[in-house]
């Protein structure tokens, strides 16, 4: 098992938490202004993930391929290897957070911040990636940020600074079709320097609807 799977366990724990917590949103923003595709409870997606952090001092860094099956209840993440190898399975629920690794017992807690912190002694934004992924956020001003290609950062209320890098293709078959992420860059700077974390997250082309 790669040293680099746990931090990346913990990246996608963060990403499955926040799919499972209400999704319900309102902006202040006219419908002409809200470019981006409306939010999704119910979605998979598949793509990317990379995260910068400090260990013992030193900058670390790695890379895992997901699956991110998504309901109003449930979340379940794979985790891939380059080669398509699987390394973890995740499971959120509101009753509980479970990591599974290939001939380990599973790792259980009642919710991703308690299993975060056990697993790795720091967090990871476990209320805002759900939301990130699909181009909203609610900003350090309170209000709440609806990602556009010409309006394309904003640092959250919790201190992440966030850049929506790339937008997916619509493509000429789908005519009135609204942009949706295709790269997300966010970081995390503090006074302390172990805290300092960035992610990278790469989604893949949504199909098109005749391939769905």
């Amino acid at each position: 098992m790669s040293k680099h799977l746990l931090p990346l366990s913990i990246l996608c724990l963060a990403l499955s938490a926040c799919s499972t917590l209400p999704s319900p949103f309102s902006s202040s923003a006219p419908p002409s202004a809200q470019t981006v595709a409306p939010y999704r409870a119910q979605v998979e997606l598949t793509g990317r993930l990379n995260v910068t952090y400090q260990k013992n001092d030193k900058p670390e860094s790695a890379t895992v391929n997901f699956n991110w099956q998504q309901t109003a209840q449930r979340t379940d993440v794979t985790l891939y290897s380059p080669v398509g190898s699987t390394l973890a399975t995740i499971a959120v629920t509101p009753q509980e957070a479970v990591l599974t690794q290939s001939d380990k017992a599973p790792r259980r807690a009642p919710d991703i911040d308690t299993l975060s912190a056990q697993l790795l002694g720091w967090s990871l934004p476990v209320s805002g990636l759900r939301d990130w992924l699909q181009g909203y956020a609610d900003g350090a001003d309170g209000r709440r940020f609806v990602a556009s290609p010409q309006n394309n950062s904003v640092t959250t209320k919790d201190g992440w600074r966030l850049r929506y890098v790339s937008w997916q293709d619509a493509g000429e078959n789908t005519p009135g079709a609204l942009p949706q992420p295709r790269r997300i860059d966010a970081e995390r700077t503090t006074s302390a320097q172990a805290d300092a974390v960035s992610l990278r997250i790469v989604l893949d082309p949504a199909p098109s609807p005749q391939a769905q």
